[in-house]
């Protein structure tokens, strides 16, 4: 069976930035707070004309155009998000039609912070089956319009972004994907929710009220879960395909907070220069993050054709896994 490789990649951030400076006029806050519990200092936002499906067309039409192929070509399109266009239609539909991926079936994936990740992980089983060529995997979010900006414990974590991974059989079977471990574990599920909008809570005068529209967060919980699955996954994984961490190049984590990814490269004994950190610049944009840390490492010559690359990501849910793939341009 061929191996499944990552094949080209597109991004897309909306132009508005909104600087932890901002963010103090707005809720009790400053920007050494912010710096020093999260690492971010400013993150893109959406004006109102944009939607999910817009930023992920923007990252798809980058990525097709870096492999030089008509959007025809494709055989799947996955979209990651927690914040589509709306319930039904998926954002799939919309973003099949608007590129004209005549041909391409898709769906959307809902896994949150780890959406991106379970995403990769199925489009390469998809490949590696035998029975998909080209399948692009796109992670977009539009998280301003479900943050309270009145709650300074979530309005100061999230932005807007979209990233997309072109993913194609390998011609070297030495290149491409290794493996994964992927878990989810439902007794989190109290700790990072939006708890109005489906069949639990439908929308009401009364949920809009109470402001449940909104993502809401027990902070504390989330961190001790997000240090202590992330580290468990990834040395798990590099013991189960018998390597250690020192022969991993470059970790590429979730963008959530500076002190959780320190906190699992630290564990791995992995230096700063083997991990990536871009949310400083973009803050957590959930689906998107492991794309657009993926695209600034090659950017920065941190990530080159034959590293041993290993994805991570923690979300709500919980949801979390790892994957572990060899880089193929």
């Amino acid at each position: 069976m061929p191996t499944a490789k990552i094949s080209a990649l597109g991004c897309f951030v909306p132009p508005g930035i909104l600087t932890n400076d901002d963010l103090s006029k707005m809720v009790e806050t400053n920007d050494a707070w912010i710096v020093e519990r999260t690492g971010i200092r400013e993150r893109h936002i959406a004006t109102k004309e944009i939607a999910t499906s817009d930023m992920a067309v923007a990252a798809a039409r980058e990525a097709l155009g870096q492999r030089g192929i008509e959007a025809s070509e494709l055989d799947a399109i996955i979209v990651c998000t927690v914040t589509p266009d709306m319930l039904f239609p998926s954002t799939a539909c919309l973003v099949q039609n608007r590129l004209g991926a005549v041909g391409a079936w898709g769906f959307d994936l809902v896994a949150a912070c780890s959406g991106f990740l379970y995403g990769l992980t199925t489009g390469a089983h998809l490949v590696s089956a035998g029975t998909h060529r080209k399948v692009l995997v796109i992670g977009a979010d539009t998280m301003s319009r479900i943050i309270d900006y009145t709650d300074r414990g979530t309005c100061i974590l999230f932005g807007d972004g979209a990233g997309a991974f072109l993913i194609e059989p390998s011609e070297n079977p030495a290149e491409g994907f290794i493996g994964h471990i992927s878990e989810i574990d439902g007794s989190g599920a109290q700790f990072l929710n939006m708890p109005a909008g489906g069949s639990r809570l439908p929308a009401s005068a009364e949920t809009v009220a109470k402001r449940l529209h909104y993502v809401k967060q027990e902070g504390q919980q989330v961190f001790k879960f997000a240090v202590r699955k992330m580290y468990e996954l990834c040395d798990n994984l590099l013991k189960k395909h018998g390597l250690k961490p020192s022969d991993v190049k470059l970790l590429i984590p979730h963008q959530a907070n500076k002190r959780i990814i320190s906190a699992t490269a630290e564990r791995l004994g992995l230096p700063p220069e083997k991990v990536v950190l871009n949310l400083d610049k973009y803050g957590n944009t959930t689906a998107a993050t492991i794309p657009l840390a993926t695209r600034d490492a090659i950017a920065d010559g941190r990530l080159k054709k034959g590293d041993l690359v290993l994805f991570a990501a923690v979300g709500a849910g919980y949801t979390a896994g790892a994957s572990l793939w060899r880089w193929a341009y």
